[in-house]
Order: C-alpha cells, then structure tokens, then sequence
C-alpha cells in the first residue's frame, strides 16, 4: 500500500503560496494543495516573539516524494528557514486514493 502524506508549508503572500502550489501540481510532486489563509502566525525568531500574517499551504503527496517536494519548497520560498512539515496519512476514502495515485504516478 502506498504511504500519502500531507506537507505544510506557509509563506507572507498568496501569490508566494500560489507559486509553490502551481509549481508542485505542474512537477508531479502533489496531486493538490490546499491555500488557507490569512492566517495569524505566532514564533521566535533570532530572539523576539513575531507575530505575522501568512498563508498555509496543505500539500497532498507520497512519502516518497517528500524529498522532492522539500527541495523544490527551500528553492522557491522566500523565508530563510521555510517550514516543510509532513504528517502522515493512514487512511482516506477509496475513490480519493484511486485519484492520488493516478495523480501521483511515477
């Protein structure tokens, strides 16, 4: 059985997030992402509390492909230390893991 993932990732701006999407769908890399934002973000960063307001990307992959995935991120995201989390999948509906894995062919 084949392991699917979901990455998340978050950027300042749509347009940030629409380019790491278009370019992941059109890669091969993810069979959808999902933009949900604004979002208020709250972290340390070098010493002081931030507080901004970003865009999560929810990226639908395999496991194997997280490398990729993460690659073509850190290459395209505008932040020094983008985040790249992945949680893994266990289980989702039949028709949509038929779709996934036509989707995620290769």
């Amino acid at each position: 059985m084949m392991e699917y993932i979901q990455i998340m990732t978050t950027v300042g701006t749509r347009e940030d997030a629409e380019r790491i999407a278009r370019t992941l769908l059109e890669e091969h890399q993810a069979a959808c992402v999902q933009i949900v934002g604004p979002i208020t973000s709250m972290y340390r960063w070098e010493g002081s509390v931030e507080r901004t307001e970003e865009y999560q990307c929810q990226i639908k992959s395999r496991a194997d492909h997280f490398s990729q995935v993460e690659e073509s991120i850190v290459r395209i995201h505008p932040y020094d230390v983008p985040e790249v989390v992945a949680i893994p999948m266990p289980s989702c509906g039949g028709a949509y893991e038929q779709w996934l894995r036509s989707e995620l062919q290769g």
